[in-house]
C-alpha cells in the first residue's frame, strides 16, 4: 500500500502500561486505599511484587532499582513489603472475595533475594494477600549471576509457572557494549540449573541494536538461546535513555529531530527484529506481540482469566504499581541513584501503607485509550465487540484519524468481517510508533513535563 503519511520513527516509546509512570503525580488528597477500592471487581486481580535490587546496573536500564544493598537493607524492605501487604489486604476489606488470578516477582532482580528471602516473599504473598501461587500462573525474573540452585529450588516448591532470564547477548564484546558484565560461560551455566529446577516455562530476554551487533552476531545470540529450546523468547530494541550508563556516554538514541546516526540506528534496529523474528517464526515459535515469541508446543501455564484491559492489579513494593478502574497508582519514581537510594530509604521507614500517595486518575476518555492500546499492541489483536460492550463506542468513532492513519501506512487491517482490528507484520514490527499518537494530551504534556531524576 502506497501511503502520503510522513515517515515515523519506529522506536518512539515501549507502551508496557497507560498512562505511563512519568504521568503520574502527588496525590494532594491521598485517598484512603479502603475507598479506592470500594465498589471495584477484586474476583481476576493480578498480583505484583516489586524487588528493586540488582547486583549491577546494565547501561541501558533505567528501571527502578539499585545496585547492591546494604547489610540489613533486604529484610528491612521486606519488613516495609509485610507492612504493606497487610494494609493493602484490610483496605480491600470482606464484602467481597478477593481472588488473584496471576502472579509476578519482578524488579530489579527479585532472585537478587537470598533463598530464605524468596521463602518469606513467597510467604507475604500467599498468606497475607491470599496468593494461591501453585494454582495461578506465577512469573519471576532473574539474572545468571542469581539464578542459583537453592534460589530456583524455593521457586519451583513455590509453584512458578515461568522463570525469565534477562541474557541480552551471548557475544561477550556486545554485553560490555552495553555495559552489562558477563560471561558466556556463566550464562549458559545459569540455563543448565533453570533447566535443571524443571520450571515448566523458561523465557529468555535477548537485546537488538547494541553498539557491533551485525546480523551475524544477532544470529548467534538467537541460536545460542535457541539451543535451550526456551519456550518463551523476547526480543527487545536497545533504547538508549537519559540518566543511563550508556545515555550519559552519549550514545545513539537522542530525542527530538533524529540526526543522521540515529536514523541509520532505526534502520538496524528493524533490520534485526526482521531477522529475529523470521528466525523464530520458521522454527515453530508464534508470534504474541512484537517482542513475545512463544513455542507453540510450550505447555500451557495454567487457568489465566485476567484481563489487563478491565481487570484490577495490585503491586507490592516502591517500584510497583496498583491499578483500579478510576485510579493507577505508585510510589515516586526515579532512575539516578541517589533518587532511588532516597525512594527506597522512605519505604522502607513507612509505618502507614493505608493511602495511595502517588498516581493519576482515569477518566473515560482515558480507559478507552488505555483498552484500546493494552490490546491492538498484541498480535491477536482488538475485538471491537468487547470494546463496544464497554463503552457504548467503536473504536473507529473514537478514535477515526489515529486509526485511519495506520491503515494509510499499512499498519492496521480489519479482519473477521470487521470484527476484529489487528496490526500487519509491519505495524508490528513498528509497535512503539503506533502507540504513543493514540496518548492523550493531557498524558503527552505530564510526560513532557516530568522532571528527570
Amino acid at each position: 500500500m502506497t501511503t502520503t503519511a510522513a515517515p515515523a520513527r519506529p522506536y518512539q516509546h515501549y507502551v508496557y502500561a497507560y498512562p505511563h509512570k512519568t504521568a503520574y503525580r502527588p496525590l494532594p488528597e491521598r485517598p484512603a486505599l479502603a475507598d479506592v477500592w470500594a465498589g471495584e471487581p477484586r474476583d481476576a486481580l493480578s498480583f505484583y511484587a516489586h524487588v528493586p535490587f540488582c547486583e549491577v546496573r546494565c547501561g541501558f536500564c533505567n528501571l527502578f532499582t539499585r545496585v547492591g544493598a546494604p547489610e540489613g537493607l533486604t529484610g528491612r524492605y521486606l519488613d516495609a513489603l509485610e507492612r504493606q501487604a497487610r494494609a493493602v489486604r484490610e483496605a480491600l476489606g470482606e464484602e467481597a472475595p478477593v481472588r488473584f488470578a496471576n502472579a509476578a516477582f519482578g524488579g530489579g532482580t527479585p532472585t537478587f533475594l537470598e533463598a530464605a528471602e524468596l521463602t518469606r516473599l513467597c510467604d507475604i504473598a500467599e498468606r497475607l494477600m491470599g496468593v494461591d501461587l501453585r494454582a495461578v500462573p506465577f512469573s519471576v525474573e532473574a539474572s545468571p549471576a542469581t539464578a542459583t540452585a537453592d534460589r530456583l529450588a524455593v521457586l519451583a516448591e513455590r509453584g512458578a509457572t515461568r522463570l525469565s532470564l534477562g541474557v541480552q547477548t551471548f557475544v561477550e564484546a556486545e554485553a560490555r557494549a552495553a555495559v552489562r558484565p558477563q560471561r558466556r560461560a556463566d550464562v549458559e551455566a545459569a540455563l543448565g540449573r533453570i533447566r535443571d529446577a524443571a520450571l515448566p516455562v523458561l523465557n529468555i530476554d535477548l537485546i537488538y541494536g547494541i553498539e557491533g551487533q551485525t546480523a551475524a552476531s544477532w544470529r548467534r545470540s538467537l541460536d545460542a538461546a535457541l539451543a535451550w529450546r526456551p519456550e518463551e523468547i523476547y526480543l527487545y530494541p536497545l533504547y538508549v535513555r537519559p540518566l543511563t550508563g550508556l545515555g550519559r556516554q552519549g550514545r545513539a538514541g537522542g530525542t527530538g529531530e533524529a540526526p543522521d546516526a540515529d536514523l541509520a540506528w532505526d534502520r538496524e534496529r528493524l533490520a534485526r527484529y526482521r531477522e529475529g523474528r523470521d528466525h523464530l517464526l520458521s522454527l515453530g515459535y508464534e508470534q504474541r506481540s512484537m517482542r513475545m515469541f512463544r513455542r507453540a508446543d510450550a505447555p500451557a501455564q495454567g487457568p489465566d482469566d485476567y484481563a489487563c484491559q478491565t481487570d484490577g492489579m495490585i503491586g507490592l513494593g516502591c517500584g510497583a504499581r496498583s491499578y483500579t478502574s478510576s485510579l493507577h497508582y505508585a510510589f515516586d519514581y526515579a532512575v539516578a541513584m541517589p533518587e532511588v537510594r532516597g525512594i527506597i530509604d522512605a519505604y522502607t521507614a513507612t509505618r502507614d501503607f493505608s493511602r495511595a500517595v502517588h498516581g493519576r486518575a482515569v477518566d473515560g476518555d482515558e480507559a478507552r485509550r488505555r483498552h484500546l492500546l493494552q490490546s491492538l499492541l498484541q498480535a491477536a489483536g482488538l475485538p471491537v465487540v468487547e470494546y463496544r460492550e464497554r463503552f457504548g463506542t467503536t473504536p473507529e468513532e473514537d478514535f477515526p484519524r489515529e486509526l485511519a492513519e495506520l491503515v494509510e501506512r499499512g499498519w492496521l487491517a480489519e479482519e473477521d468481517e470487521g470484527r476484529t482490528l489487528r496490526l500487519t507484520p509491519e505495524g508490528l514490527a513498528h509497535s512503539d510508533a503506533v502507540g504513543p499518537p493514540f496518548f492523550s494530551p493531557a498524558v503527552r504534556a505530564a510526560m513532557a513535563d516530568h522532571e528527570l531524576r
